[in-house]
């Protein structure tokens, strides 16, 4: 009889795969590289879902090459009610500083659209979910102030699922109302708001500044309220219609004007600045 045959257990090791390679869409499951990803405009190639998009990667999107001139750039938050919480405000500004390259959660100042002068504000949903605190309000109150002294028409790309920034309080608030009455004075003057909402826009953002354009443009498939379906639902104990809070059942209910694809997006700008402005 042979005996038995002599081997050796050897453990491999399972190789993962190194983060940051690749994404799997939110909408349909696909996995998609990052690079591709990238290069499609942070749009699923399978099921073209719009992903979030930073500031500076809008800016680049809409704004010529070299044309873009940035308004207060240093200006900075405060911890105005010392903001008490899991985390210090100054903790979360921080955080958010260093994850982004950003100061708040909103770039501002003027450039050329296909030529067009235009000033513009794009808020980022990675700072504090784009919240308007202080600093994202007076710096769209600025950037509306320099377009209507300028006769220059200003477009507004909102990303905000965090609506106004609780650390701030009562001061978040305000900036509702400030934006709003800036946004007016330019309308007064007779120029052109084009307001851009993007996934997600709600809450105090939505309540305020970002319904306020002459024209609305949506992207696809965004959600775009004041409170979140999950929370109305809890609070109304029915279910909601399917896709309610989406740009395509806004569009649809006559809340938005357009749903613009993102790679169109920046020549149907030109296209409402020329026809309207």
């Amino acid at each position: 009889m042979f005996g038995k045959p002599k081997y050796t257990i050897v453990k491999i090791k399972k190789k993962e795969m190194p983060g940051g390679i690749c994404t799997k869409c939110e909408d349909c499951g696909q996995i998609i590289f990052n690079k591709q990803l990238s290069e499609n405009l942070n749009i699923c190639s399978k099921c073209d879902y719009h992903f979030v998009m930073s500031a500076r990667e809008r800016l680049s999107l809409l704004i010529d090459d070299g044309t873009f001139e940035e308004f207060d750039k240093f200006l900075g938050p405060k911890d105005v009610i010392a903001f008490k919480g899991p985390k210090t405000y100054p903790e979360k500004i921080k955080q958010d500083q260093e994850a982004t390259g950003l100061i708040d959660a909103v770039i501002t100042g003027s450039g050329k659209l296909d030529q067009r002068k235009v000033v513009i504000a794009i808020t980022d949903s990675r700072f504090i979910m784009g919240s308007m605190g202080s600093v994202v309000g007076e710096q769209i109150v600025r950037a509306t102030e320099w377009a209507t002294e300028h006769k220059l028409p200003i477009i507004i790309v909102s990303g905000s699922g965090g609506g106004a920034r609780m650390y701030e309080g009562m001061f978040s608030l305000m900036q509702m109302a400030k934006t709003s009455a800036a946004l007016g004075r330019h309308k007064n003057k007779g120029l052109l708001y084009l307001s851009v909402l993007t996934n997600p826009t709600m809450a105090g953002i939505m309540a305020s500044f970002a319904s306020l354009g002459d024209v609305t443009i949506a992207e696809p498939k965004a959600l775009i309220g004041f409170t979140g379906p999950r929370v109305i639902e809890q609070t109304i104990r029915q279910k909601l219609p399917p896709g309610f809070q989406r740009s395509e059942f806004l569009l649809e209910h006559g809340l938005i004007d357009f749903i613009v694809h993102r790679k169109q997006l920046k020549a149907m700008l030109g296209k409402l600045i020329d026809y309207l402005h």
